[in-house]
C-alpha cells in the first residue's frame, strides 16, 4: 500500500514533460511522450473550414476483443489494438500528413485548402501516423521498411530495412513483410529510432539511425518483443508497447534492454517525466510504473488519461473525471506518511513489542486519520461529467477535446460542461491540435478541419 500511494504522488506531482520538437504536432500524440496536451488553445466556436476523404477508409489490422476471456473470467474486454482505427496525422507549418492503411499511400495535404499537394506509395499499409522531424517525414509501412521523406515534396530522401531480408507472408488480410512496422518512427536529437518485426520467431528488431543520411547507429534483435503500438522516448529511455503485454523499456543511447513495465498491457500509452502511463487492460484499467520501479504500482478506472502540472483527465466510456493535483498532493502525502506508520506499529506489535497499548491507541489514532484523508482525497475529484465520447482526447488550452461515434465535443476543463459539438462522418479516434486548428480523422478515411469563424476559409 505504501508503494502505490507513493507511486501516485510521484504520479500527480511530476511536470509533464515538454520534449523539444520542430513542429507543434510532429505526430500522434503531440509529442515523443505522446502526451495529447496542445501548445495551443482552441476557441469555443469552430466550424468545419475543409474536409478530405481517403480513397480508401482505414484497414485495421486486428478485429474487436474478443467476447470474454473464459480462463479468466472477464467479460466486457477492450480491444487493446486499436492503435490504427483511424489514420493519425502529423501537422507541419503548411501541411499536414497522414498515411492510410487502405491504400498503403502517404498524403500530404495543404492546410488552408484540404487539396493534396503530392503522395507516396510504400509497399504495404501505413498504420502509424508519419513523424516529421524539421524537414524531414518519417514513415514506416508493413512492408517492412522505414522511409524518410522530404516533407515538401514528397521524394524518397533514404529509406532503410531493419531486418535487412525481404521476405513476405500473408498477415491481416494482406500481405506483408515478415517483420513490419508496428510503433511508428520518433526521432530525436538527430537520432531515428523504430522496430521491425511483430512475430518473434522471426525476429524482431530496434533500431536507431542518423537522420540525415540513415546510417545504422545500432540495432538490436530480440525473440520476445511483439512491438506494438507507438514508440515513445523520454531523456534517456526508449518505450515499446506490446501488443496485449505491458511496455518493454530500453536505453536510448544504445537499446539495452532496462526492464518491463508490469500489469495488464496495451497500445496506448503516455509519459510524464520518466513514469509511463499505459492501458487499457483487458477491461478499462491505466497502469502506472516508474522507470526505477519493477512493477506496476498504480492503476486508475479509464481507457486515457491527461497528466498536467495542475490537473489530471480520466477518460472512461460514459464520463469525464477531472482531479485536483495540488490538493490531492498535499492530503495523499499525509495519509502516506500515517499508512507508514500503521504498518511500522502492526510490525512491531506482532513481534510482541513492549508498550503494546500506548501502539495499539496510536494504531487507532492513525487508522481514524486515514479515514479522514481518504475521505478528503475524494473532494480532490472536481467534477464528473457524462461524455458519451469514448474513443479519444486531448487537451488544448482549458478544453478537453473528445471524440465519439459521428460527433466530437469539447468539454469545459474547469468543470466539465460541455463547450462546443460538431458532427463528423464516423467514429472519431484521431484528435490533433495546431495553432488554434484542430483536425479530426474517423474510422471512414475522413479528415477533417475546424477552424475559429474568424480564420479566413471558415465559415460562420
Amino acid at each position: 500500500m505504501k508503494n502505490r500511494l507513493n507511486i501516485i504522488v510521484f504520479l500527480l506531482t511530476a511536470g509533464f514533460l515538454a520534449l523539444p520538437t520542430v513542429a507543434d504536432w510532429p505526430g500522434y500524440g503531440g509529442d515523443m511522450a505522446r502526451s495529447r496536451v496542445a501548445d495551443s488553445s482552441l476557441d469555443r466556436n469552430l466550424v468545419e473550414a475543409w474536409h478530405w476523404s481517403s480513397p480508401v477508409p482505414p484497414r485495421p489490422a486486428w478485429p474487436g476483443p474478443a467476447k470474454w476471456d473464459a480462463y479468466n473470467k472477464v467479460h466486457d474486454m477492450k480491444s487493446r489494438l486499436m492503435f490504427d482505427a483511424a489514420n493519425h496525422v502529423a501537422i507541419g507549418p503548411e501541411r499536414v500528413y497522414v498515411g492510410s492503411s487502405g491504400d498503403d499511400k502517404v498524403y500530404a495535404i495543404d492546410r488552408q485548402s484540404g487539396s493534396v499537394e503530392w503522395t507516396f506509395y510504400t509497399e504495404g499499409p501505413i498504420r502509424f501516423s508519419p513523424w516529421l522531424e524539421g524537414d524531414r517525414l518519417l514513415v514506416g509501412s508493413d512492408d517492412g521498411r522505414i522511409y524518410c521523406l522530404d516533407a515538401r515534396t514528397g521524394e524518397e530522401v533514404w529509406s532503410r530495412r531493419p531486418a535487412g531480408a525481404d521476405r513476405r507472408v500473408p498477415g491481416n488480410g494482406r500481405i506483408i513483410s515478415a517483420w513490419p512496422i508496428r510503433t511508428g518512427p520518433i526521432a530525436r536529437d538527430g537520432i531515428v529510432y523504430c522496430t521491425a518485426g511483430l512475430f518473434p520467431l522471426e525476429g524482431v528488431y530496434l533500431s536507431a539511425y542518423d537522420l540525415d543520411e540513415g546510417n545504422v547507429l545500432w540495432s538490436r534483435r530480440f525473440e520476445d518483443l511483439p512491438a506494438q503500438g507507438y514508440l515513445l522516448a523520454s531523456q534517456d529511455r526508449l518505450y515499446v508497447p506490446t501488443s496485449r503485454d505491458a511496455p518493454v523499456i530500453f536505453d536510448r543511447s544504445d537499446g539495452t534492454r532496462i526492464g518491463r513495465a508490469g500489469g495488464q498491457g496495451g497500445t496506448w500509452a503516455l509519459l510524464t517525466g520518466d513514469t509511463l502511463v499505459y492501458g487499457p487492460g483487458k477491461t478499462g484499467t491505466i497502469g502506472v510504473h516508474e522507470a526505477s520501479k519493477g512493477d506496476q504500482l498504480a492503476t486508475f478506472t479509464g481507457n486515457h488519461m491527461i497528466v498536467t502540472p495542475s490537473m489530471s483527465y480520466l477518460h472512461t466510456d460514459t464520463e469525464l473525471v477531472a482531479l485536483d493535483r495540488a490538493e490531492y498532493l498535499r492530503l495523499s502525502a499525509g495519509r502516506a506518511v500515517a499508512a507508514s506508520r500503521q504498518q511500522e506499529i502492526s510490525e512491531l506489535l506482532a513481534a510482541g513489542g513492549n508498550e503494546r497499548a500506548a501502539l495499539e491507541s496510536e494504531a487507532m489514532e492513525l487508522g481514524a486519520r486515514i479515514d479522514a484523508l481518504a475521505a478528503a482525497m475524494k473532494n480532490c475529484f472536481k467534477w464528473r461529467a457524462p461524455c458519451s465520447h469514448p474513443y479519444s482526447i486531448v487537451l488544448a488550452g482549458d478544453l478537453v477535446i473528445a471524440g465519439g461515434d459521428d460527433e466530437v465535443a469539447a468539454y469545459d476543463a474547469a468543470d466539465g460542461s460541455l463547450a462546443w459539438s460538431a458532427p463528423v462522418i464516423g467514429a472519431a479516434h484521431g484528435l490533433a491540435v495546431d495553432d488554434g486548428v484542430l483536425y479530426v480523422t474517423t474510422d471512414t478515411g475522413v479528415l477533417y478541419c475546424f477552424e475559429p469563424v474568424s480564420v479566413p476559409g471558415g465559415t460562420p
